[in-house]
């Protein structure tokens, strides 16, 4: 700051108050370099065999990852040669995974914790009593439905030995035994119901 624009008076009492609550603070220089600090229980010469080791894995992940690439490649013409197609591939990942699943440790724990669950449900009173309860009403329903179908049987055969539906037959089996002669004698008008037989109509138009 600039020294003008400062008011010090060297005769005022409180000259002395700014020195004394001034307190050395050390300065951080942010140029000087710091080495990276060394992981707890290790050595130097640890860590950097860790290095090598960890740089080497790392070369040869990416070798693999190339020979992987240049192996797929190599697998789609092959596939493209046999004239099989990416759905056929699709199906074939799709199988080999489910098998994968199949044969793992977790599929199986699944698999017998639901059979065991199945077991627990299928012995348990609430499951027995809703079991025999759908079975009561199946009966009831197939009792209800024979019922039904002895009744309507019934009621049939009381039509059929009704005196109405018996003269229904008898007028039916007459225009059958009628329509029948008629065709016989080489003739297929059927008879009129007047009993008029043959006989022309008679003309009613006035002279």
């Amino acid at each position: 700051m600039d020294s003008t624009g400062q008011d010090i008076n060297l005769n005022s009492p409180h000259k002395g108050l700014l020195s004394d609550s001034m307190v050395d603070v050390p300065v951080d220089s942010g140029g000087a370099a710091r080495a990276p600090a060394t992981p707890e229980g290790l050595t130097e010469s640890e860590e950097e065999e860790l290095r090598a080791e960890l740089a080497k894995v790392e070369e040869e992940i990416g070798t693999l990852r190339q020979v992987l690439a240049a192996k797929e490649r190599h697998c789609g013409e092959l596939k493209r040669k046999l004239g099989l197609s990416a759905l056929d591939g699709l199906r074939q990942n799709l199988a080999r995974g489910w098998q994968d699943v199949q044969g793992s440790s977790a599929y199986m724990k699944t698999s017998e914790k639901l059979g065991e669950w199945n077991e627990k449900v299928t012995q348990s009173d609430l499951y027995r009593k809703t079991q025999e309860t759908l079975s009561q009403a199946g009966q009831k329903t197939s009792a209800a439905l024979s019922t039904m179908g002895s009744a309507i049987s019934r009621k049939l055969g009381d039509m059929r030995n009704s005196a109405a539906f018996k003269s229904f037959e008898d007028r039916v089996g007459t225009v059958k035994s009628k329509v029948a002669g008629g065709r016989e004698n080489g003739s297929d008008h059927l008879p009129s119901p007047t009993g008029s037989g043959d006989k022309p109509p008679v003309d009613h138009t006035p002279f």
